[in-house]
């Protein structure tokens, strides 16, 4: 099964996912977009396109747990995709994925001005990646 995992940001969205049997990271990239309803209707495209059968979307927790005013808002883009894609949405918790992409690049010799470019497509893989660990 072929998953698509999501890292949803206000400007830029890291986009990854996995090979045909749903174990690794196939293809990441970013999405620039501001329009939360066109963020969804692309998204959706592009997992019609890549043969996506589940979506997976980083849902940002505080590090005690609790949900501020970005999981809300990542709730609400959920109920997008789900309506847009008609493909089921996990919320995946992605405490520190930010910090764990940043770390990879600056640790492959990524200048910090670069890692604008990059670090939210890493971050969407660190996502991917833990799901497909989980199931």
């Amino acid at each position: 099964m072929r998953i698509m995992a999501i890292d949803y940001g206000d400007r830029r969205i890291g986009l990854a996912v996995s090979d045909a049997l749903g174990v690794l990271c196939g293809e990441a990239w970013t999405m620039e977009e501001w329009d939360m309803e066109r963020a969804a209707q692309r998204i959706s495209k592009a997992a019609a396109e890549r043969g996506v059968e589940r979506l997976v979307l980083g849902l940002p927790k505080n590090m005690d747990g609790s949900e501020g005013p970005r999981a809300e808002k990542s709730r609400e883009f959920a109920q997008l995709l789900e309506a847009g894609s008609g493909l089921p949405v996990v919320l995946w918790d992605e405490r520190r994925s930010s910090v764990e992409a940043h770390a990879i690049l600056h640790a492959n010799g990524k200048k910090e001005k670069k890692h604008r470019r990059t670090v939210d497509a890493v971050a969407a893989s660190l996502i991917l990646e833990g799901y497909l660990g989980s199931i």
